[in-house]
């Protein structure tokens, strides 16, 4: 997981704690962090903040889609903007949640993306079919 706020980190790490199947692997504190616990890592499902010091979350979820183009990034974010869901979506993101969402939810996002799914949330979901040629 990768997100600047070690207060983010630490409730996702004890989310995470609670559940039998999901391990957090890597923490990362800045975008520029990403790939490298990435490499080292090989997590099944990377949970990617937006807004990070040095690099932000779409410039890692770029450059690890194209160094790992089996990468399964889900954009965890405080706040929703229909240009950064398209903007994740067009870069090889699986997913976009927001941070105030059920925590309960998160841990099934979790899941479904390791399995091979996807995690839009309803907002971010409907702007990226707003944006598509119908």
């Amino acid at each position: 997981m990768a997100d600047d706020h070690p207060v983010v980190r630490d409730a996702l790490r004890d989310l995470f704690a609670d559940t039998d199947d999901i391990r957090v692997v890597g923490e990362c504190a800045d975008g520029s962090e990403v790939l490298e616990a990435s490499c080292r890592t090989d997590p099944d499902v990377v949970l990617m903040d937006l807004v990070m010091p040095r690099m932000t979350g779409l410039e890692a979820t770029r450059e690890l889609v194209a160094a790992r183009p089996g990468a399964r990034v889900v954009v965890l974010t405080g706040t929703f903007s229909p240009a950064s869901a398209a903007a994740a979506h067009t870069l090889g993101a699986v997913g976009y949640l927001i941070k105030g969402d059920s925590p309960g939810e998160l841990v099934d996002h979790v899941r479904r993306v390791a399995a091979g799914g996807t995690a839009w949330s309803p907002v971010a979901a409907a702007s990226i079919r707003q944006l598509q040629p119908h």
